[in-house]
């Protein structure tokens, strides 16, 4: 009797001991909304061996539950189209029997919220680096496991800027003519040094205490929307960060890409994505090489992988109300996977926006990854990614304005051969363009700042086809060589964007400590055009006609049926005269233009001349 009683005992000591250590962690989404256009929802359960139970929930279909060789987790897919806003219970059984159970929220989703618009050809992109903009809260507590501190008097580390310091100069940036904002990643990087980039995430589900909260983040897009002004996420399918804590503890062997070497980084060579002779070995070595020793490959053909990743980013345009999200490293992603990926994101919100980096340099291999393109037909290939980055351009911009001289393939006839292989984009006006960004030496050290050279280059992107992006800091010439002095070089702090900081850009030149006469200038000029920008149907929508280059000097027009803007830029180092019959056909009826940059009125009935190493945007009239 006595050993019988000693087993009872035992046998409830052994079920307490497992409900302790059976216990449901994470439950990811962490929430949903009803009345979603996909209606199958699948959660990730992890907490220790949980995999030993069966799962029900009242009232609700579970269409598949999916355990893993990893105990610690199951993945349950249910069926949504019934449930309203509400919590429904999920039980974990054994042996029938309820072991634990966890309350799962369904949110009323805000209305027309999938028929969001996203951004497009009318916008300009501002984007900043959060950890180098500004420190809006210097009290602000990071958590005890939080690997690297701040240290300002390191390029490569953190320096504390954050979402309360973006949300403190929107109206900076709304004041400059952008409407849309482009941050780099803000969500949790955990890595123990370089992390202040955030591209090597360790939780998709959590803002990195550093920089603020959720909420804060939700709030810096409520603050952007009451400005009509736009939020882009830089969101990242190709790989997460070593301190994920999936990554340590992983749901299959296969959610990332493994060597038997360990690591293999990536040979970055994306041609073998489409080259109809790539061998497999490069190819695989490619997609499944890591990026970085600390960004392990997400393996997104893995079904499971797959469709986290999808729900991850629609948790976030619907929690945070984004309008955009730009994609890092798109074309390093399975194309089949991604491209399932960037279609389920576009069926739930079909108005929206997303831009993939493809970081290529020939017009044919970046067309290929837009939505439509004529090039990935021929292989029976569609990405459905709306957008893409025209980094041929950027090469253009980062050359020709140091190329003065009249020669047949060098100096403005770039832009024009540029733009003459546009045939090959089904959406030339959904392409973003740019004279640098975060990965690039600054286009104010490549002209050693030439504010002429500046003036030339901003009026290009700010009037030709497409999305225009300008990075942080390019509008008060900021300077960084990457090559030279590293990454940080190119990512310096906002002046001003701390209190200790002895100079404050953020304010214009007439207060004191505010913009030297210099940043004044550059600062000037942008605000002029980008506020102009805002109200020209021309430039946003209009079609565009341009001329060969003559003596270094470009001409172009962006028009309407109604409107039409000549965009004139004499990259010649002596002044050059306008013979208006060349550009009949552009001018058409038009007799006057007004320059926007100097307020004067052009007649167009005769020639005119242009000052070297200039430009002029004309507004016909």
């Amino acid at each position: 009797m006595k050993n019988q009683h000693f087993f009872v005992i035992f046998i409830i000591a052994s079920f307490y001991f497992s409900l302790s250590y059976s216990q449901v962690e994470k439950i990811e989404p962490p929430f949903w909304w009803s009345n979603m256009h996909h209606q199958e929802l699948q959660l990730m359960c992890y907490g220790k061996d949980i995999s030993k139970y069966d799962v029900e929930i009242d009232g609700v279909t579970i269409t598949e539950t999916t355990k893993t060789e990893n105990p610690n987790y199951i993945f349950i897919t249910i069926n949504t189209k019934d449930i309203t806003s509400s919590n429904i219970v999920i039980d974990f059984k054994n042996q029938g029997k309820v072991v634990t159970s966890r309350e799962y929220e369904f949110k009323d989703r805000k209305a027309n919220s999938k028929y969001r618009k996203g951004f497009d050809s009318s916008d300009v992109i501002y984007l900043l680096m959060p950890d180098r903009f500004s420190d809006g809260n210097s009290k602000k507590h990071s958590r005890s496991d939080i690997a690297e501190k701040e240290d300002r008097t390191n390029p490569a580390g953190r320096h504390g800027g954050d979402i309360q310091g973006i949300i403190n100069h929107l109206d900076y940036i709304k004041d400059l003519g952008a409407t849309a904002l482009w941050s780099t990643p803000l969500l949790e990087d955990n890595e123990p040094e370089y992390s202040y980039h955030t591209y090597a995430q360790s939780d998709l589900y959590n803002i990195d205490p550093r920089y603020g909260s959720n909420e804060e983040y939700k709030k810096l897009a409520q603050e952007l929307h009451k400005l009509d002004m736009k939020l882009i996420m830089d969101y990242i399918t190709n790989h997460w960060g070593s301190k994920h804590w999936m990554i340590k503890d992983l749901p299959t062997k296969d959610w990332i890409h493994q060597w038997p070497e360990g690591f293999k980084r990536s040979n970055y060579r994306m041609t073998t994505q489409f080259d109809n002779h790539a061998s497999q070995i490069d190819a695989k070595g490619c997609m499944n090489g890591w990026f970085d020793v600390s960004m392990p490959d997400i393996n997104q053909n893995n079904p499971l992988v797959l469709q986290y990743i999808i729900q991850n980013a629609i948790w976030w345009i619907e929690y945070a109300d984004l309008d955009g999200l730009r994609v890092d490293t798109y074309s390093y992603n399975d194309k089949e996977a991604i491209a399932q990926w960037t279609k389920a994101i576009m069926e739930e919100y079909p108005n929206f926006n997303i831009v993939g980096e493809v970081w290529m340099h020939d017009q044919a291999q970046i067309a290929y990854w837009q939505k439509d393109s004529k090039v990935g037909a021929i292989g029976n290939f569609n990405s459905h990614l709306p957008s893409v980055m025209d980094f041929t351009l950027y090469n253009t911009v980062t050359t020709m304005f140091n190329e003065n001289d009249d020669v047949w393939d060098k100096g403005m006839i770039r832009a024009y051969n540029n733009f003459a292989n546009d045939f090959l984009y089904p959406d030339i006006n959904n392409i973003l363009i740019f004279a640098g960004n975060h990965d690039t030496n600054r286009i104010n050290e490549v002209y050693q700042s030439n504010i002429d050279k500046y003036k030339m280059i901003m009026t290009l992107i700010l009037t030709t086809r497409g999305i225009p992006q300008i990075y942080y800091g390019d509008e008060i010439g900021m300077l960084g060589n990457r090559d030279k002095s590293g990454d940080g070089d190119i990512r310096r702090d906002f002046p001003g964007g701390w209190e200790e900081d002895e100079q404050n850009a953020f304010l214009p030149s007439s207060v004191k400590k505010g913009r030297t006469n210099s940043q004044e200038a550059f600062h000037t000029f942008t605000k002029k055009v980008l506020n102009w920008r805002k109200q020209s149907q021309a430039i946003h929508r209009g079609k565009l006609l341009q001329y060969i280059p003559f003596h270094n000097v470009y001409v172009y027009f962006r028009y309407t049926e109604e409107k039409s803007v000549m965009v004139i830029i004499n990259n010649n180092k002596n002044d050059q005269t306008i013979d208006v019959s060349r550009f009949t056909e552009g001018v058409k009826t038009f007799t006057k233009g007004l320059d926007i940059l100097t307020g004067t009125t052009i007649d167009t009935t005769k020639d005119f001349q242009v000052s070297s190493q200039t430009s002029m945007i004309l507004e016909l009239q």
